[in-house]
């Protein structure tokens, strides 16, 4: 089954409730939809890091968890969350598939993520997008995060745009 947009569909007045599952990032959906973003970055900047790269365990519970999002059948959207620190999550590969977008998937994976960083210590969330990136930039802010310095060595910051944000507060 696919998810396939009607006319009737409106972004901006309907969000769908995805059902949502922990997933390990090795499963073929991570996978599949790891890549999609990379393959979007590649478009975007000529240049991508490689989700291969990130090791599995990163993602592993209790530390860590990685998010399948699903509409039907049909895996639309992924991310995941590690900690930095004791109180430090990091929010990466969050990735929503073109159709599925302006639904509200991305936010509450996000929101999803948020609540297990903080169920396991984590006083701030930090994330990295890529600065044409406009919708994911307009997401994390309107969910309450910042710009910040880097947080990963040899960023470019005329690429790359590191956000922040206090757990536990209230977002507008």
């Amino acid at each position: 089954m696919s998810f396939v947009p009607t006319a009737s569909d409106a972004p901006a007045a309907i969000r769908l409730t995805p059902s949502v599952t922990a997933a390990s990032y090795d499963h073929p959906d991570a996978r599949r939809l790891t890549q999609a973003l990379r393959a979007e970055q590649l478009g975007l900047y000529g240049f991508a890091d490689d989700p291969d790269a990130t090791p599995e365990a990163d993602f592993d519970p209790p530390a860590g968890l990685f998010l399948i999002a699903h509409v039907g059948d049909e895996a639309v959207g992924c991310g995941g969350v590690r900690l930095l620190d004791e109180h430090t999550a990091e929010i990466k590969r969050m990735y929503v598939s073109g159709v599925a977008r302006g639904h509200g998937i991305g936010r509450y994976l996000l929101e999803r993520l948020e609540q297990h960083a903080a169920s396991r210590g984590a006083t701030r969330s930090m994330l990295e997008t890529g600065r044409r990136n406009s919708a994911a930039l307009a997401l994390y802010h309107r969910a309450g995060y910042h710009l910040c310095p880097s947080y990963v060595a040899g960023r470019d910051p005329r690429v790359n745009r590191a956000m922040t944000k206090a757990l536990g507060s209230s977002s507008p």
